[in-house]
């Protein structure tokens, strides 16, 4: 009888706690959710990750580029940000940073592969020092084996896991993201020399949502990269219009064959959103925003 009794009591300690604290059923709640919306801003990159309370901008995409992904964001509601993360210097990821920082958007931290390789000049500063020095804001660098928090989850840096020698999209941070039962592997601009550094090196496991990288080009995801990913969504940012190669017919087949459902940013307005909830995967073309 004293154990009913005691246990009984604990439960009206935790409904008392629950309802005395704002918002703790809203934030388990939401922990339970994790969101990507591909932003649909042609042959480029920028992708909104979030999970409960935390809220990640990876890549900003092109000067041109931030009007449209700053709407987005203020039609959700975000103002704030845990971090901004810029998967490689090339224009299509990195050219709409210093206007990001410049705007009404604020975020905790700035981060950047720490492998970088100028396409003309050696001397040639780094895109995100540059526009962050000029804020006054610091860049953290990050490789192979660096994590980030990530609310109900966690967010782990697979790669790169060494200075590239010839392109810069195989300095590309690749992700994976982690909550609410589910996963997702977001590749940047990964060509087929990082993904064989990372399928050397057993670090690229299964996910259930893969983030295709470089813009569904030919010259990335390999076989061997869909046999250990094994996807039932990807998602394609890119524009035929801007680049008539991608997504690349081999591909878009190579993803078909392992049942993979491809969704790409110029099929909407808005873009892509997957949601995993509760392990339950899905998609849609966004048309319009809230």
């Amino acid at each position: 009888m004293p154990s009913m009794i005691g246990r009984l009591l604990v439960m009206v300690l935790c409904l008392t706690l629950a309802i005395s604290v704002p918002g703790i059923w809203h934030t388990h709640a939401a922990a339970e959710t994790m969101t990507l919306l591909a932003f649909n801003i042609g042959k480029a990159d920028s992708l909104l990750l979030r999970s409960g309370e935390s809220a990640y901008l990876i890549d900003t995409g092109r000067g041109k580029n931030w009007e449209f992904i700053e709407e987005g964001l203020k039609k959700l509601g975000i103002n704030h940000l845990d971090g901004v993360v810029i998967t490689h210097m090339d224009s299509d990821h990195v050219g709409g940073l210093k206007k990001m920082l410049k705007s009404d958007i604020s975020t905790d931290h700035l981060y950047a592969s720490a492998f970088y390789l100028p396409e003309d000049k050696p001397d040639k500063e780094n895109p995100a020092v540059k526009a962050a020095s000029k804020q006054g804001i610091e860049v953290e660098f990050l490789q192979g084996g660096d994590s980030l928090p990530l609310d109900g989850g966690r967010i782990q840096v697979l790669g790169p896991l060494r200075a590239a020698a010839d392109k810069e999209d195989s300095n590309s941070l690749v992700l994976y993201a982690e909550a609410a039962g589910g996963s997702m592997l977001l590749a940047g601009d990964m060509e087929f020399p990082e993904e064989s550094d990372l399928l050397n090196a057993g670090v690229i496991p299964h996910a259930d949502v893969l983030k295709v990288g470089n813009h569904g080009d030919d010259d990335a995801t390999s076989e061997a990269l869909l046999s250990a990913v094994q996807p039932s969504i990807a998602v394609i940012s890119t524009s035929t219009e801007e680049k008539e190669s991608t997504p690349a017919r081999r591909v878009l087949k190579a993803l078909e064959k392992w049942n993979a459902e491809v969704f790409q940013t110029q099929e909407a307005a808005w873009g892509i959103l997957v949601t995993i909830q509760d392990g339950t995967v899905s998609a849609q073309r966004i048309q319009e925003l809230p």
